[in-house]
This record gives structure tokens, C-alpha cells and sequence, in this order.
């Protein structure tokens, strides 16, 4: 037993010692993660689907009844499952949940650079797709949100890594990971559907010219269907829920139902290409589309298949989303974009083997990563200014959304209710308020948290009530289109401002307000 550990551990070392270099790389990529995705981790303000998504968690945490409560919005639970995790262990919830996504994303990380290898079979390709991977702009933001994205790239990356594994070696236990894997994507959200769809395209690597070949097809089309089914039974489980209809009810918000798509095919097909386009080119940056376009032309003969199935996992999700669109984000294409790394990962490499003057070769990719790096500098230090696409800069930083003003609110309310009962009103039922307050005044005894909606000139008579027997307070945050000035509370309300806070420079203010007992 002695010799067997020692031995392993001389084998380890002489693998490191022989690729010394190689090692030391991954490592570096290895703590450059963790450095760019925790680093001011909480400097954004929590947004509106993070204070769900978190609020959630902590119900399903606490009641066991509740552990399907996402479905009640039309959103798989799987984030909500693995946060309820790290909501036990870590004291603060926004911080518990961003970590949810970090984590996923160092999952990802590794996938990409598996996939890249199992794919090119060149070590060097997989740490610099890797690293392309740590700072790219795109995975940057979502693996420091809590935010379902970053957990479906996961599944998505390593859905496609399986799928070759099982093209190529047709085997029973990979049909049985990857549906493990899929179910997993599925039970996340709807969009990692595409690894069941996609499956079909890994054919591209099968080996025809083999002996046996329509045996072993026919074994992979067995196992395909095998892994299908069974992933579709995990997703099933789902159905235990009375709220399972409500995901289909929630897709067709986003997405347009087939029969309703029929009636204008392609009437918003350009529309929501030149949208979706415009988000790519502002996340991958000019340089690095080069970079990767490069990459599939570059040694045109070689992997050319597993070049095209690369692009294939990008341009029909892409164009699926295009022709079906209803409501678009830019968070909804990161899942797709992902796969093509390895294809800038691979011009890299052939740049510095191509290149005979290295000082040239490095000053390439120097230019090909520069504008990405200069992202990543003002993601972390000052999202506000970020040279992304400008959708996500709005949503996260600059608008009724995003959350400014939550934690001062909380940290005022905490102070206020130490010694005394208060009653917190809120501008809504649903979604960043009362959720945003709930996530960490919930079970404080002394505070009582209730949503108001809609809002008009009347003051609700719970409000007034409460006014006459402890310290009422209100918070909008969102504009009011029943009021005259439309940040403000209607004009009737007998209310004292007590402070504001601007939703970035959008003009837009989270306010609370005193109300005053009559």
C-alpha cells in the first residue's frame, strides 16, 4: 500500500518536473480565476433576479415543502438547490450566491480546457483556451452574479465534452454521464435543451472508415437515445410540482410557441440577429472574432471536423434564438458563445508555431487579447464604465433594476429595529423589493416587511395603520405611473423623505420614506 502512494506521488512529480512549464501555467490560470472573480465580487449592487433567486433559496433552505418554489415563477430549481448549499455555510446571501456562479464557472473552466484537448489533443491549446476563458469578458461578469448563467455553461461545455467521448468510444457509462449531465443543464434552464438537439451533430467525429461501422452506428444511436430518454427522466421529476406548467408559460414569454411563430416566421428573425450580433461583437471584441474566425481557417485540413462542430454549437442556438426570439438579453447567448474558445485558443498556438520571429508572434496575441483585458479591468474596478455590451451595463448598474440603495436600506433598518418593532412597506410584491429587504430582515422579529401593488394616490390603510403604533416606513424604487413627478410617492401620501440613492446615472432614485401617523 506504501509502495503503490509513494509511487503515485513520484509519477505526479516526475509529470511535473517533464512539464514543468506546462504545470506552472495551469496553475497560474488556476489563481488568475480566482483573483478576477472574487476580487470586489461585491461591488455591484444586488439586482433584481439575484434578490429572487436568493430569496428562494433561503425559503427552500428553511421549508422543505418549498424546495420546487422556483417553479412558481416558470424557472427550473437547480441554482436554487445548489445555493441553498452555500447559503449554510456562508453568513452573507449575496455573497453565498455569487459564489454559486464562481464556482460553476471554475467548473467551466475546466471543461473548456478538457474539451479543447479532448478535441485538438494539444496540452498547450487547452491552457491557452483556458486562459481565454478566465478573461473573457463575457464569462467575467456572469461567474460574479448570481444569476442561473454561469451554472448553465457548465452544463452545457461539459454536455458537449461527453457527447464526444460517447461518438467516439460508444460506451453504456458515458451515455449514462451524460445524462446525468444534460438532466443537469435541463433541471437549470431551458436553454441547455440544445445539448439533446445538438447531440445528433457529434457524428462529425465519428470514425466511418472503421471496421464494423454500421454496428457501432447503430450502437451510438442506441446509447444517444438512451442518454436522451433518461436525462428527459430526471428533467421529469419536476412534474411532482403542481407549478410545472408554468415553465412552459414562462418560456412563451421569451421565446415564441411554434404555432404562434408560424404566423411571422421571420418578420423579427433580422431584428433580433442585428441585436444579438451587436452583443456578440461588444463581449468577443473585434480582435478576438479574428482570433476566432482565424482559427477555423488556420491548417484548414486539420480537425476540420471538430472545428465545424465547435461552430455548429454556436451558429444554431444562435440562429435558433434569432428566428424564435421574443424578449432578448445578452445573458441568453453566453451559453453558446463559450465553445468557440477553443477555436481561439487553437490561432494562438498556431501563431507561435507559425511565427518564426517570437517577439512578432507575441506582439499578435498581445493585440488579440489586449481589448479584453482592458474589459476586465473596469468589470471589477468600475463596472460603470465597462466597454461592454451596454444592455448589461444598463440592467446591472444603471437602472430601477440594479439595486442601489439595498444595503444602506437594510443597514438602516437593522439599526432602526434593535430596539423596537418597525413596518417596512415596499413598492411591489415581487422581484428586487420586498425580496432585496426580505434576504436578511426576514426573520428579524422586530420587522415587519409588506409589498404594496399597485400603487395609486391612496395610501394602503395597513400603512396608515402601522404608522399609529410603531416606526412606518416605505420604499420606492421603481417609477410611479400614477404619480406626478414619477420618483416620487403619489402626492397624497403623507411621507417624509428620509433618503435617496441614484440607480447609477440613470436619474432613476431607490428612496425611503417615513410615513407619518395621523
Amino acid at each position: 500500500m506504501f509502495y503503490f502512494f509513494f509511487s503515485r506521488i513520484i509519477s505526479r512529480m516526475d509529470f511535473i518536473k517533464k512539464h514543468f512549464w506546462l504545470s506552472l501555467s495551469g496553475i497560474g490560470i488556476f489563481i488568475l480565476y480566482f483573483v478576477t472573480r472574487l476580487t470586489n465580487i461585491l461591488s455591484l449592487p444586488i439586482f433584481t433576479d439575484e434578490a429572487i433567486y436568493i430569496r428562494w433559496s433561503e425559503i427552500a433552505k428553511q421549508d422543505a415543502s418549498w424546495r420546487f418554489i422556483s417553479l412558481t415563477d416558470g424557472k427550473q430549481p437547480m441554482f436554487v438547490w445548489i445555493d441553498m448549499v452555500f447559503l449554510k455555510f456562508i453568513h452573507d446571501p449575496l455573497l453565498a450566491s455569487r459564489l454559486v456562479s464562481v464556482g460553476a464557472g471554475f467548473a467551466s473552466l475546466l471543461g473548456v480546457i478538457a474539451l479543447t484537448y479532448i478535441l485538438f489533443k494539444n496540452k498547450w491549446t487547452a491552457i491557452l483556451a483556458g486562459f481565454l476563458y478566465v478573461i473573457f469578458p463575457y464569462a467575467l461578469v456572469y461567474d460574479r452574479l448570481a444569476m442561473y448563467d454561469s451554472l448553465v455553461v457548465t452544463f452545457i461545455i461539459w454536455s458537449l465534452f461527453v457527447e464526444i467521448l460517447l461518438v467516439r468510444k460508444q460506451r453504456l457509462d458515458f451515455a449514462f454521464i451524460l445524462a446525468l449531465v444534460i438532466g443537469g443543464g435541463m433541471l437549470t434552464k431551458t436553454n441547455a435543451d440544445f445539448a439533446v438537439i445538438l447531440l445528433p451533430f457529434s457524428l462529425l467525429l465519428f470514425d466511418f472508415k472503421k471496421k464494423f461501422v454500421k454496428k457501432k452506428l447503430l450502437k451510438w444511436v442506441g446509447l444517444a437515445i438512451f442518454a436522451s430518454v433518461l436525462a428527459y427522466l430526471y428533467y421529469s421529476i419536476l412534474r411532482l410540482s403542481p407549478f410545472y406548467h408554468i415553465i412552459g408559460d414562462k418560456n412563451a414569454v421569451f421565446v415564441y410557441p411554434l404555432g404562434e411563430w408560424l404566423h411571422h416566421p421571420f418578420t423579427f428573425f433580422w431584428g433580433n440577429f442585428h441585436g444579438l450580433s451587436s452583443w456578440f461583437i461588444e463581449y468577443v471584441t473585434i480582435p478576438g472574432i479574428i482570433l476566432i474566425v482565424a482559427g477555423f481557417f488556420l491548417g484548414v485540413k486539420s480537425y476540420w471536423r471538430e472545428k465545424l462542430l465547435l461552430l455548429v454549437w454556436f451558429a444554431a442556438p444562435f440562429v435558433g434564438l434569432a428566428l424564435f426570439g421574443r424578449v432578448l438579453y445578452p445573458r441568453y447567448i453566453l451559453s453558446m458563445v463559450i465553445p468557440l474558445l477553443p477555436l481561439g485558443a487553437y490561432s494562438l498556438v498556431y501563431v507561435w508555431q507559425h511565427v518564426k520571429r517570437k517577439y512578432i508572434a507575441v506582439a499578435i496575441m498581445i493585440l488579440c487579447i489586449a481589448l479584453m483585458i482592458r474589459s476586465d479591468f473596469y468589470i471589477i474596478t468600475d463596472f460603470y464604465k465597462a466597454p461592454i455590451a451596454q444592455a448589461d451595463v444598463n440592467q446591472y448598474a444603471n437602472s430601477w433594476a440594479a439595486g442601489n440603495g439595498v444595503q444602506q436600506s437594510v443597514k438602516f433598518f437593522k439599526e432602526k429595529s434593535q430596539n423596537q418593532k418597525i413596518y417596512i412597506g415596499t413598492q411591489g410584491t415581487f422581484g428586487l423589493l420586498p425580496f432585496g429587504l426580505e434576504i436578511y430582515l426576514a426573520n428579524n422579529p422586530n420587522v415587519t416587511i409588506k409589498g404594496f401593488w399597485p400603487i395609486n394616490d391612496t395610501m394602503p390603510k395597513e400603512l396608515q395603520e402601522a404608522s399609529k403604533i410603531m416606526p412606518t416606513y416605505v420604499v420606492f424604487y421603481q417609477p410611479c405611473p400614477s404619480c406626478q413627478n414619477t420618483e416620487e410617492p403619489p402626492i397624497a401620501w403623507p411621507v417624509k423623505l428620509l433618503s435617496s440613492y441614484e440607480q447609477g446615472t440613470s436619474g432613476s432614485h431607490y428612496r425611503i420614506y417615513q410615513v407619518l401617523s395621523q
